[in-house]
């Protein structure tokens, strides 16, 4: 009804106006007959009541249409009454729902194919990766060490890019299953035994007495659990020598903890650390930061119904808990 009267009120000002003119001319004219005047007036304005009643009543679900956001594109394709301007509406949503769908397929498939590209592309690096360690391994310390720290952090990056070129298709690489968490631990424990090694920086496993199942995908579970490590790891380095990892029930719900003691984060980045692409005033201090480790947990986790939490204190440490919302217990052997 709003629409209809936006539509119309100038329709009916220049109508009132008209109604005004004609009259005031009869008056100057030296007709006085002011009973004959309203009279007309008022028959004049009956029609047009009936008028725009016809016109609404006529192109109510068109001015519906126009009101009511869509839910689905689908909706494009719904036709109102058979008045021309109607189907002339309708001919336009679908012609122009046609042309989305057609733009937006040419983008899907470039996106596919650079996603095809980097993901052949970050196994191809590997493999000449793996040669590069092989043949570190026969060279001396402190060569033999230099070139495989290199590698490891190269290897980081491309397992950074391929999960990132993967985020946008997460869906169709979930295989959701029970883990054990304390497992998972001890298996990125083994993955990243020589950054501990090389940073002196250590982990602790703080665990219930019972082993604690969750319900994810293992796969990228370990990359978020891989991330929070060497975040923890890197801001530890030359303040202190050991993480937390603890896995526990709080509230009905399980939770992975990981607890550094290093050089924390802000209170003013705190709420921006999980932004793709910000470094903040540590990243500054630390020129490997790329701002999207963070970005990345927050993502994977939000996908996969997890839910992320920060605690930071400035020259005090930082703590990231995973929290899982189903559990099950397993006693442990």
């Amino acid at each position: 009804m709003r629409l209809f009267f936006r539509e119309h009120m100038l329709f009916i000002l220049i109508y009132f106006s008209q109604c005004v003119v004609i009259a005031t001319l009869f008056w100057l004219d030296g007709y006085r007959g002011t009973g004959v005047i309203l009279y007309a007036v008022f028959l004049s304005l009956v029609l047009l009541t009936f008028f725009l009643l016809y016109r609404y009543l006529s192109r109510k679900n068109f001015y519906k249409r126009l009101e009511t956001p869509l839910n689905t594109l689908d909706e494009s394709f719904e036709t109102t009454e058979r008045t021309p301007i109607s189907e002339a509406l309708d001919s336009l949503l679908i012609s122009q729902y046609r042309l989305y769908k057609d733009e937006l397929q040419k983008a899907e498939d470039r996106q596919d194919e650079h996603l095809l590209f980097m993901d052949r592309w970050v196994h191809q690096m590997k493999t000449p990766l793996s040669v590069v360690e092989l043949t570190a391994q026969g060279l001396d310390e402190p060569e033999s060490s230099n070139i495989r720290e290199e590698t490891e952090r190269m290897r980081n990056g491309l397992n950074t890019v391929l999960y990132m070129a993967r985020l946008r298709t997460i869906q169709e690489d979930f295989l959701i299953k029970p883990v054990t968490l304390t497992k998972l631990i001890h298996e990125v424990n083994q993955e990243n035994k020589r950054l501990y090694i090389r940073n002196e920086v250590f982990p602790k496993l703080q665990e219930e007495k019972q082993a604690i199942n969750v319900e994810t995908d293992e796969k990228w579970l370990f990359f978020l659990l891989t991330q929070l490590i060497h975040n923890a790891v890197k801001y530890s380095a030359g303040k202190s020598n050991n993480i937390i990892l603890s896995v526990y029930e709080r509230s009905g719900e399980a939770v992975l903890e990981v607890k550094d003691f290093g050089i924390g984060i802000p209170v003013v980045d705190q709420k921006r650390v999980f932004q793709k692409f910000y470094t903040g005033e540590n990243g500054r201090k630390y020129r490997e930061s790329t701002g999207m480790g963070l970005y990345l947990v927050k993502e994977v986790a939000r996908k996969l119904d997890h839910r992320i939490e920060l605690e930071s204190e400035p020259n005090v440490g930082t703590t990231v808990r995973i929290i899982f919302s189903e559990t099950q217990n397993i006693t442990s052997m």
